[in-house]
């Protein structure tokens, strides 16, 4: 008898196709959220399941799902799925990272301007019809990206595609950081200086967290940290819900201890903290920072390659290529 696997969320019909070459599978055809209770009720059975953060796989479900070998996770995060209690009972976990760096990197810069020029406000102004004269010199005026100041906080893959940009098309200085500094050539290849944390904030006019979710970045920026940051600063969130406390920020926002935010995520989401729908100078998007086709194919074929792999299938068998706790496969 083949394994059985589960697909927890719709994903490209073609790259699903894969698994059915080597798998009985389940998909969610209605593409819908499963509670708790209905995730172990569909995993009864399955050595494997390709994941998304919508699923929390902790202790309680994987000890209700004793046949669980893999847990194949779409996308670089993967804080929704306790990676201590998998790697305790021998279940391989795996994510997609390098895939998505650009496209996120992209989309960080983008939402960056777009919070720095106050494009989304903008257009709100002119939906509603208040744009009635020209000329006004202080009407939706922003802040220059070119030029200026960036900081980010945490400098993986997609904070040093940022700095890239940043400092060859735009020309700014570019500072960082990080748990530990990168090595100086790396420094130089994209134009970052190292800074401690106080600094970064009271320096930076455009604040940028690309930092991994755990529990010591929770709540990273927080009432302390937003009154430490200029007044004219802006922060974009595009790294993970939690690591900003969206209650401070939305009255950091309303007070104007900084000027506006750009939130591609969310602690809770998908809800949002009801204050921060009620302030004008915010930019809020639902976790679109790797939605592209080509590398949203890209995170679902390397996820398909991953399970395959994981549960000894396939030309690379029990040798999955983005282990996250490669330590069950030594067992």
């Amino acid at each position: 008898m083949r394994p059985s696997v589960l697909v927890t969320r719709a994903t490209f019909p073609d790259i699903a196709d894969r698994l059915r070459e080597h798998f009985e599978v389940t998909a969610n055809a209605a593409d819908t959220v499963w509670t708790p209770a209905e995730l172990i009720a569909q995993l009864q059975g399955k050595q494997g399941v390709m994941s998304t953060g919508s699923e929390r796989i902790d202790a309680a479900l994987l000890d209700a799902c004793p046949a669980l070998k893999a847990v194949c996770n779409v996308g670089v995060g993967y804080n929704n799925v306790d990676v201590a209690a998998c790697t305790a009972r021998g279940v391989l976990v795996t994510n997609t990272p390098d895939v998505l760096t650009e496209t996120t990197a992209d989309f960080g810069f983008a939402l960056m301007l777009a919070t720095a020029r106050r494009i989304t406000e903008s257009e709100r102004f002119v939906r509603r019809g208040e744009w009635q004269k020209t000329g006004i010199y202080d009407q939706m005026v922003g802040n220059d990206v070119h030029g200026a100041t960036l900081g980010i906080l945490g400098m993986g893959r997609i904070g040093q595609a940022i700095a890239r940009r940043a400092a060859l098309g735009f020309d700014m200085q570019v500072i960082y950081h990080n748990r530990s500094p990168l090595a100086p050539e790396a420094e130089a290849r994209v134009h970052a200086r190292y800074v401690d944390k106080a600094t970064l904030l009271k320096e930076a006019d455009h604040l940028i967290l690309v930092l991994p979710y755990s529990p010591a970045a929770h709540h990273a920026i927080g009432a302390a940290e937003l009154a430490q940051m200029k007044p004219t600063a802006t922060l974009t969130n595009i790294a993970r819900g939690g690591i900003v406390d969206d209650e401070a920020l939305a009255q950091a926002l309303r007070q104007g201890t900084i000027a506006a935010a750009g939130l591609d995520v969310f602690e809770g989401e998908p809800r949002i903290h009801p204050d921060l729908l009620t302030v004008p100078n915010v930019v809020l998007t639902p976790h679109i920072g790797s939605a592209s086709v080509s590398t949203r194919r890209a995170m679902a074929a390397l996820t398909v390659d991953n399970l395959i792999a994981a549960l000894g299938r396939g030309p690379r068998a029990g040798q999955p290529p983005t282990p996250v706790n490669p330590q069950v496969l030594q067992q």
